[in-house]
């Protein structure tokens, strides 16, 4: 930062859904209030609604930042540790980098053991605010601030088929490769019965050899059990397999990676190049997914940066709020170089359509202009699903 903080603003984004991500609650699925479902497949809580977190930096100048972070489940908690630890002492610091303000951040509490969570969630949304300060100040892009000036084009898959039935997934499949996008990634959760292998062999005749195609695991599966699914998968080419085991367990996902015949791609809940240092030296993916919404524009960089010395593909992952993170991941995902991002097409342009200056993604491929900072800001039409959280 170039200037000091003066002001840290915390707003709460809601905005409701006619299904919820996923799809509506199965009759195996619990839900808890009229807020959340615990989905039967992984045992994991999503919400019902779209839901983020969202601050606004001001500096001494005047100037304005933005940034976001999840807020899927428990948002209040993550709103704390900002209002009573982070932004306080943001406001203390000196004029410095992001990355050296991250570094500050971060140190705070780590001797305690809290280096992940909520509290990396936190950071998350002050680092992409002061980044975007921070480009602006420079009168830079953010990929240009990351070393990258210039627009670009970053080539986007279509995550997830939410139909109801396999034709109409098959249906919605081919649309989209009519619409130029050549790759498509299904979680486990979208298939007959949990028929994966079915599921995949069926996209492959409808959209021919050369169309990519990702599975999304969901953590659902023991190691031997997903070494099993990418050998009946293994007929129909996979492009690669996602999240197969407990997130947590290196030596899984170590084992998978080397039992499987298509890269393995992981760290969707990373959230700095800590939790991937042990997964590169056991060689445990080829892929790595940074989740901006998790990292942050300065933990996005230092784990692209040790991805691309380990000889890695670098494709972020993409959870959408407001899309203030997803603004932020595709400029920082040009800059990295990545091959592809995550398009979550049930949501993205819903919901970009509340920003000024949000990336189209047409044609396969997101646009990414040079404008200053991260690019894009909420638009007066956003404010209507934004509460500012005052107490």
């Amino acid at each position: 930062m170039r200037e000091r903080i003066t002001s840290v603003e915390v707003f709460l984004f809601e905005r409701p859904r006619d299904t919820a991500y996923l799809g509506a609650p199965g009759a195996d699925e619990v839900a808890i209030g009229e807020r959340y479902v615990v989905r039967g497949f992984n045992g994991t809580v999503y919400p019902l609604i779209d839901r983020s977190i969202v601050v606004r930096l001001r500096d001494a100048s005047g100037a304005e930042g933005w940034g976001e972070t999840y807020g899927l489940v428990a948002p209040r908690a993550v709103m704390e540790i900002i209002r009573d630890l982070f932004a306080p002492y943001l406001e203390a610091l000196p004029p410095m980098d992001p990355g050296e303000t991250w570094d500050a951040l971060y140190a705070l509490q780590r001797n305690r053991g809290y280096w992940g969570g909520y509290l990396a969630d936190a950071l998350a949304a002050l680092d992409i605010a002061l980044w975007d300060l921070h480009a602006r100040a420079g009168g830079q892009s953010l990929q240009a601030a990351l070393g990258r000036p210039g627009p670009g084009e970053l080539p986007a898959y279509v995550s997830g088929l939410p139909a109801p039935d396999r034709a109409g997934r098959i249906e919605m499949a081919e649309r989209w490769a009519a619409d130029g996008f050549d790759a498509v990634k299904i979680p486990i959760s979208h298939t007959e019965n949990g028929d994966v292998p079915g599921e995949v062999e069926a996209l492959r005749a409808a959209l021919g050899p050369d169309h990519r195609i990702a599975v999304d695991m969901h953590w659902a599966y023991t190691a031997e059990e997903a070494i099993a699914l990418g050998a009946a998968l293994a007929p129909h080419d996979p492009w690669f397999l996602e999240a197969p085991v407990a997130p947590e367990d290196v030596e899984a996902q170590a084992r998978v990676a080397a039992g499987l015949p298509c890269p393995l791609a992981l760290g969707e809940e990373w959230r700095t190049d800590w939790d991937y240092r042990p997964r590169a030296a056991r060689n445990a993916c080829a892929i790595v997914q940074p989740e901006m919404g998790h990292t942050g524009i300065t933990q996005f960089a230092r784990i692209a940066k040790l991805a691309t010395e380990r000889g890695a593909d670098i494709i972020p992952h993409a959870t959408i709020g407001l899309g203030l993170f997803m603004a932020a991941s595709l400029r920082a995902g040009l800059a990295a170089g990545a091959g592809c991002h995550e398009f979550q097409h049930s949501i993205y342009g819903r919901n970009a359509a509340l920003l000024e200056g949000a990336a189209v993604c047409e044609s396969g491929r997101f646009t990414i202009d040079d404008t200053p900072g991260i690019g894009a800001v909420p638009a007066p039409d956003a404010f209507a699903f934004l509460t500012r959280i005052d107490d």
